[in-house]
Formats: C-alpha cells, structure tokens, sequence
C-alpha cells in the first residue's frame, strides 16, 4: 500500500447551500441554517487534530467570499455562535485587507488602552504584518486553543482600536476636520460595542451556552 492509499481522505471544508439563502427565506430556516453552520465549522475545526484543515478554516473567508459568509451569518445574533464567527471573520477581513490602516488605528489607542493592549499580544511594532498575524492567531486558537481566550484577545484588541479612533477624533477635531472626527467617533462606538459583544461570548462558552 502506498503513503497516498494509507491516508484518509481530507476532509473538505464545509460549505453551506448558498442558492437556499436567496429570495428572503424564512427567518426561522435561516437561522436555524445560521447555527447548524457555525456549529458544523466550530466543530469540524475543534474535532480534528490537522493543521491543513486548521489553516482553511482559518482562511474560509478568502475561499468561499466574505458575502457568502455574511449572508450566512450577518443577521445572526451577537451573542451567539455564528454572530460571534461572523465577528471573528470580518474582524481578519479587515486586518488582511487594511494592515496599515488597522495599525495606524491601533498604534493610536495603546496608550488609552494598556491593560486590553497586553491581552491583545499584538507583536512590537504593531504593523500590518502584526495586525494580520493577529487576525489568524484568533482564529487558529478558536479551533485548536481555548476558545474563550481567543475571543477575550480579539475583544481587547477591539477596545484598542476603539481607544485609538477617539483618539483619531480628537486630533481631527483640533484641526477643524470635523467630517472625521464624526468618522471616527462613530467607528469607534462600534469598535467597543463589539468588544463587549465578545467578551460576552467568552463568557457564554466557558458557561457552555454559546449556540
């Protein structure tokens, strides 16, 4: 028997029916489909010990669309399973895709925000290359880590990031950029709303009521 004949088959990444999403469906069957797929990935994600299959989940926005993922999980409630996935995934998204913004942003709020700043364990200096590192190591922890401490990490950095747009605000207040610093006080409320919504999710998994 040869080496590719002795091992199992890979698992492939979940994926939901997209088509059965389209035409405004029963909120009662989307929701239901809403966990039923967060549970799938969590699980699939938590059951296996193969970093290969950790790494697509990790990456499954990139592979099945960030609107595919939002159409899934978007209207999901905050404090459940697929609103806190649909979280994590948006919050990578935003990393990968802005680095040197999320870093200019961040960089702004640790001196506002010491205490989330060191549960965040953003590497020095934090540059877009620490900011996407960031995004992947929360979610690689959420399926082989403790996953409440991940979405506590992922909640700190939030607060940061929510520290640093006030603090964004009030220097375009300064200089009279009222327009941004409208921007960025609202981002920021945003920013810290979803902190707590996480911190409540680690709290709902550890209690083991996060579905």
């Amino acid at each position: 028997m040869t080496e590719s004949e002795s091992r199992p088959p890979r698992r492939p990444t979940p994926r939901a029916s997209w088509d059965g999403l389209e035409g405004s469906p029963d909120p009662a069957e989307r929701s239901a489909l809403a966990h039923e797929t967060a549970a799938v990935v969590v699980r699939l994600g938590r059951d296996e010990d193969d970093e290969e299959l950790t790494a697509r989940l990790v990456t499954l926005a990139d592979e099945v669309g960030l609107e595919a993922l939002a159409d899934l999980w978007r209207d999901a409630s905050p404090d459940s399973l697929p609103g806190t996935l649909w979280a994590l995934y948006l919050l990578r998204t935003w990393v990968q895709r802005s680095g040197a913004e999320a870093a200019r942003v961040y960089a702004a709020g640790r001196t506002w925000a010491e205490v989330s700043d060191a549960v965040a364990g953003v590497a020095e200096p934090p540059g877009p290359e620490e900011m996407a590192r960031l995004g992947d190591a929360v979610l690689t922890s959420v399926f082989d880590g403790d996953l409440a401490v991940a979405l506590e990490r992922a909640a700190a950095f939030s607060r940061v990031v929510g520290a640093g747009r006030l603090a964004l605000a009030d220097d375009a207040d300064e200089h009279g950029d009222d327009l941004e610093a409208a921007r960025q006080t609202r981002l920021a409320s945003g920013n810290v709303k979803l902190s707590d919504q996480l911190t409540q999710a680690a709290r709902l998994w550890r209690a083991g009521t996060l579905r």
